[in-house]
């Protein structure tokens, strides 16, 4: 969350009682709202930043890493289509179907997922330092 909000929303409230005149008070307030305005648009340009960076990176990993997994998302949504045809002309082929997928995952050695889950809060965290530090520029 940006600390920009609660400060322009403070500075609100402060011109409510130091600024008695509604002409100065309004003035005072579009000064206000012209700079939140400013500073959303400067976090939102600092995210698109990062965001072109990655997809711009010669490094292929880098690169295609957000626009795989997303892929593969779309490929599980996708398939919920045909599924639902399925569910309607064999409700019993649907939950085989389910059942299945099910205990395919559950195959996927625990090891496995738990190393997947810390690389991906390792790269999480990393990025996330990046950004605090304002290396992903």
């Amino acid at each position: 969350m940006s600390i920009v909000l609660p400060i322009i929303e403070l500075g609100a409230k402060l011109l409510d009682k130091v600024i008695p005149d509604p002409a100065e008070k309004a003035r005072a307030q579009l000064e206000l709202i012209k700079l939140q305005q400013e500073g959303q648009f400067k976090e939102v340009e600092v995210s698109l930043k990062a965001i072109l960076a990655e997809a711009q990176s010669s490094d292929p990993w880098t690169s295609r890493a957000r626009p795989s997994f997303l892929y593969v998302v779309y490929v599980l949504l996708l398939a919920s289509l045909p599924m639902g045809v399925v569910s309607a002309v064999s409700p019993e082929t649907a939950v085989d179907i389910a059942k299945g997928m099910r205990e395919w995952l559950a195959a996927i050695p625990e090891p496995i997922v738990d190393l997947f889950t810390y690389v991906m809060l390792g790269y999480v965290g990393a990025r996330s330092v990046e950004k605090v530090k304002g290396a992903a520029k």
